[in-house]
């Protein structure tokens, strides 16, 4: 198995090597095409502002090798928000691998939105996952529920917790700051 990380400067990188090292997975931190295309698992992380994100993958054509691969690929948090259509933040053009769009919390709310919430899932990310599972979430942005929602959450409106498409996965939580539960979602990325 080889694992890498897109290191494309936004990213909380290194909270996901030491979660993917507790399962035995070592992850290689890579902005090479080649090697990303090699790898068996792809790990797409985001902590960041969409719009400048977006500019770092084009500045390296990752904008346009990101949606041709065909391993398991995983978004986490803006990396999500980034496979998808498009996001209000930075009014950001996204790689459209998930078919949905990326709005703004309404003003009337705190945000970000911030701690521990509750996640219905399914699918394969979410084996042996119960429903109502707690998982860390810190964003100002969520992706509309769409056809390619697998797991929903709540913050005054339903919203995608989780996508998924064909190889592509993404999950709007930090599965690496959510303890046994983000642990065994990361694991079952790596089965699969």
């Amino acid at each position: 198995m080889k694992v890498v990380i897109i290191d494309y400067g936004a990213g909380n990188i290194q909270s996901i090597r030491f979660a993917l090292e507790r399962l035995g997975a070592i992850a290689v931190l890579s902005h090479d095409a080649e090697e990303i295309q090699q790898a068996t698992h792809v790990i797409f992380p985001g902590v960041g502002e969409a719009s400048s994100a977006m500019e770092k993958l084009c500045a390296t054509d990752l904008d346009k090798v990101i949606p041709t691969l065909t391993q398991p690929v995983l978004g986490i948090c803006l990396g999500m928000q980034l496979m998808c259509r498009s996001s209000e933040e930075g009014n950001t053009k996204g790689l459209g691998v998930f078919d949905t769009e990326v709005l703004r919390f309404t003003t009337d709310l705190n945000v970000p939105h911030m701690g521990w919430n509750t996640v219905d899932g399914s699918g394969n990310l979410f084996l042996n996952i119960p429903q109502n599972s707690h998982f860390y979430l810190v964003h100002s942005y969520y992706a509309n529920v769409c056809n390619d929602t697998v797991a929903s959450c709540t913050y005054d409106i339903p919203f995608s917790a989780a996508l998924a498409r064909d190889n592509f996965f993404g999950t709007q939580f930090h599965p690496e700051k959510s303890g046994g539960v983000g642990a065994t979602l990361l694991q079952n990325f790596l089965n699969l």
